[in-house]
């Protein structure tokens, strides 16, 4: 799995991924997984074995189960009783929801920003801006996304919002790579930024509120389309194979 080293949480593999003593066992295995679950290496709906993964950390059980714990809270994983962990199916609804409050959170957060930013934390996210125009690895381009995206309202100093924000992201990560996923959307992810920065440095909080939730709200709506469609596919293709199935069983018992 690509990742990135500057943001230095998670491992190059979550097959590979083993626990260092510094940090936390839970929040490392927390970590591995959520970047494998990102990263498409663990899909919607697989399993995730307590024991195989304690083994793989050399850990006991209960770091593991601290883990799922940590990644329910945050959406990625579902726990069922008697069946165990496993990676959480992706939702229309819930894609559009994260986008919804997302765009509330971040509104708020650069209209309060805007009167602090100075030349030095300006000149940061145009770096960050930049960084992310010329990243073509989707993996790498959400991190990016989001440094991008926090440095346009840590001048806020609303330590509180930014960590709901912060959570929403990483609710989000795995519902941005589906935009992502074609070059025209980074593109158009990439020309809204601009503009959000444009307004940004000029000190316009009415356009730059206006531009951050619509820039949210188009993307939520976007993978809304996506999921919703995928999801209609799905059933007419189960719907068809039924017809398809139903004439032979027909047939089956008439021979009989």
């Amino acid at each position: 799995m690509p990742t990135d080293l500057s943001a230095g949480s998670h491992p190059a593999s979550f097959r590979d991924a083993q626990f260092e003593p510094r940090q936390s066992t839970s929040r490392f295995i927390a970590d591995a997984l959520r970047a494998a679950i990102v990263e498409g290496s663990l899909l919607p709906g697989e399993p995730l074995r307590q024991d195989a993964i304690a083994r793989q950390f050399s850990v006991s059980a209960i770091p593991v189960r601290e883990a799922f714990r940590q990644l329910e809270s945050e959406g990625w994983v579902t726990i069922e009783p008697n069946r165990g962990a496993a990676v959480s199916l992706q939702s229309a609804d819930e894609a559009r929801e994260i986008y919804e409050i997302r765009a509330s959170l971040e509104s708020l957060a650069i209209g309060i920003a805007i009167a602090h930013h100075t030349p030095d934390t300006l000149a940061d996210a145009k770096r960050l801006l930049e960084a992310a125009e010329n990243e073509p690895d989707p993996a790498l381009y959400v991190v990016r996304n989001e440094q991008f995206h926090m440095a346009l309202y840590a001048p806020a100093d609303r330590p509180r919002l930014m960590e709901l924000i912060g959570q929403m992201h990483r609710r989000g990560e795995r519902y941005l790579r589906l935009k992502l996923g074609l070059p025209i959307h980074k593109d158009s992810s990439d020309a809204e930024h601009r503009a959000i920065f444009d307004a940004l440095a000029a000190r316009d909080i009415e356009q730059a509120q206006t531009l951050v939730a619509r820039h949210l709200l188009s993307t939520g709506e976007l993978i809304y389309r996506f999921l919703a469609d995928a999801q209609a596919l799905a059933q007419s293709s189960h719907v068809k194979k039924k017809r398809r199935a139903s004439p032979r069983k027909t047939s089956a018992k008439a021979d009989q």
